[in-house]
């Protein structure tokens, strides 16, 4: 009978013991799966919100760099507009002075001289066909007919035919050719009424190809060689203009400043002037 006893209470004890660990093996699992508390929910809310607050603050960053960066284009674009303007307009004014000087003389040329030149060349009005028939006048200098000197010898007819064609491509843009021509001319003729004129029609046809240090030599030479020519101002505003393009601003200034203390009242002292003005203004 004891032994009877003994089993059911060792069976009841095994049972208990077997409901006790049911129970701390599913009691974790009913709170893993159960609802967070308030607590935790407050904690993930408040890292969502904070995330949320980073990821804003960034985009906001990324607006500000954006726009920063949109000015300074802003910035650049402008700065490069001006200096286009600047080189538009100073483009504009080298090739209006360079047409206006060039129709000047080519009028001057055509115009017939008191002895005339025969009829078929003045009917051409043709630059090369004039410098054939009568000398190319220096501006303001009278021709060789109207100071009443002989006829052109053929050596003479062969030194303005040589001119005329050179002038004849400057006129026609062939700055090349036009170089060239007046090289050679100088070369050749190194001292006659129109070499003043070749050294300033050489140095214009290396200024406008932009081939800056060789206009400059051009215009240096007229100068020194012919301080007196009637070219002489417009060489000197032109080699304020070429040193200019050189960077040489201080030998610029000065030389511009020259032209207007040496030739008051001409067209090429009152560029000087002008050119002087928009330096001031640029500082």
């Amino acid at each position: 009978m004891k032994q009877i006893l003994a089993k059911r209470f060792m069976a009841r004890i095994g049972t208990a013991g077997a409901i006790a660990s049911a129970v701390l093996f599913v009691g974790p699992l009913h709170a893993q799966n159960s609802p967070l508390s308030l607590a935790d929910r407050v904690a993930r809310l408040e890292q969502q919100a904070q995330n949320r607050d980073q990821g804003g603050t960034s985009l906001v960053n990324r607006l500000q760099q954006m726009q920063s960066q949109m000015q300074q284009m802003q910035g650049q674009i402008e700065e490069l507009q001006h200096q286009l303007q600047d080189l538009q307009d100073k483009g504009k004014a080298q090739y209006v002075d360079l047409d206006s000087r060039l129709g000047r003389l080519e009028h001057a040329s055509a115009s017939p001289s008191p002895a005339g030149p025969p009829a078929h060349a003045a009917s051409t009005g043709g630059a090369a066909a004039a410098a054939t028939a009568s000398p190319l006048p220096v501006a303001g200098s009278a021709s060789a007919a109207s100071q009443g000197t002989p006829a052109p010898t053929p050596a003479n007819a062969t030194m303005q035919a040589a001119y005329g064609a050179a002038f004849k491509s400057l006129r026609g843009g062939d700055y090349v050719a036009a170089s060239r021509g007046f090289r050679d001319y100088i070369q050749k003729y190194p001292d006659t009424s129109l070499t003043p004129n070749a050294f300033y029609w050489l140095g214009e046809s290396y200024y406008v190809t932009q081939n800056y240090p060789v206009a400059l030599e051009a215009f240096q030479h007229l100068l020194a060689q012919f301080p007196d020519s009637e070219k002489a101002p417009d060489a000197r505003l032109k080699l304020g203009y070429t040193q200019l393009e050189l960077k040489q601003h201080a030998a610029a200034e000065a030389t511009l400043k020259s032209v207007v203390a040496k030739y008051p009242g001409t067209k090429a002292a009152s560029l000087a002037q002008e050119r002087l003005r928009r330096l001031d203004q640029a500082h």
